[in-house]
């Protein structure tokens, strides 16, 4: 079927609320663009005109196919190298979505999109479309084609789950800046004691290399365990010189709604870290190495000007 101009316009002006959708379904940048293409596809198909409420409809297909994408990457996710994180979305993207609401601000976060990795699919899409968008919950349910009562109870059980391992991370912008400085020149003096009192009694630290950048399989827990880490991380070594292959520039940043360390090499982006930062310290540093999940990081990048680097590596 050839769409009319209104049919592509329709489509068009629902695309970044279905591309932010998809990737918080999916944690994954590229297969949320997908997904939206197999959408527009989809639309393209489809008897247009018969279609009463188009928003509502390119909604549902579009939650159907990452249903089924989820299926598929819960079979990878078992057989990833390491710790998997999301890939990073960079300050300014419109796939980051609404952020009006805590709800939604948070549901972008590496902290939420990891513990969403371990709600049921349906969990995960209910919980997506009504904190994150706000769908009613006959929407929802009709989405999913279940009773209202069934969306619900299962909306109960996905908070409760995200609850259980969610962290408060709302922080007035200066302070976290504040502490994202301290942690630089903490990081960087060579001793661990500044950095421990930064950190949280129960910090982690979590890297994704996907097994294509060496990345420690296992998290490292507790304050000194994490401090000891990061004093190395950011020592400059032979081994981490010819790991980086260059001179390595920190910029502080926003990725995923959190304060962020990007680390770029000739303007090519190799690591995003977001610190989860709270009343009592930073709690965790999630930090995203995979080159497979840094391209779209790289190309926002090298369109946006970022300034100067707060602390360069050589």
């Amino acid at each position: 079927m050839v769409l009319t101009g209104n049919q592509i316009d329709l489509f068009e002006a629902a695309m970044p609320r279905l591309k932010a959708i998809a990737y918080r379904l999916l944690g994954s940048a590229s297969d949320a663009e997908d997904a939206v293409q197999d959408t527009f596809l989809r639309w393209q198909s489809a008897d247009v005109d018969r279609i009463e409420v188009p928003e509502a409809w390119l909604t549902k297909v579009l939650t159907n196919l990452c249903l089924n994408q989820l299926t598929s990457a819960r079979a990878r996710r078992e057989t990833y190298v390491g710790q998997w994180l999301p890939e990073p979305l960079l300050a300014g993207d419109p796939m980051l979505g609404p952020a009006d609401t805590v709800e939604q601000r948070e549901s972008v976060s590496f902290a939420v999109l990891a513990l969403l990795e371990r709600l049921s699919p349906d969990e995960r899409v209910v919980y997506v479309l009504r904190e994150a968008f706000g769908y009613p919950h006959r929407r929802i349910a009709e989405i999913l084609e279940i009773t209202e009562a069934s969306g619900q109870q299962i909306l109960h059980r996905a908070k409760k789950h995200i609850a259980e391992g969610r962290t408060r991370t709302e922080i007035d912008e200066a302070a976290a800046r504040r502490i994202v400085d301290e942690f630089l020149t903490a990081a960087t003096s060579g001793r661990t004691e500044p950095l421990v009192r930064l950190l949280t009694a129960d910090a982690v630290a979590i890297g994704d290399g996907g097994g294509k950048v060496p990345a420690r399989t296992r998290p490292f827990e507790g304050a000194v365990a994490v401090a000891k880490f990061m004093r190395s991380l950011f020592t400059p070594n032979r081994a981490a010189r010819n790991l980086l292959g260059g001179t390595a520039e920190i910029h502080v940043s926003y990725a995923n709604g959190l304060p962020a360390l990007v680390v770029t090499v000739d303007g090519r982006v190799i690591g995003v870290m977001c610190l989860e930062i709270t009343a009592d310290g930073i709690a965790a540093f999630r930090n995203q190495a995979n080159p497979d999940k840094l391209e779209r990081a790289t190309r926002q990048w090298a369109a946006t000007d970022h300034g100067e680097p707060a602390l360069r590596i050589n």
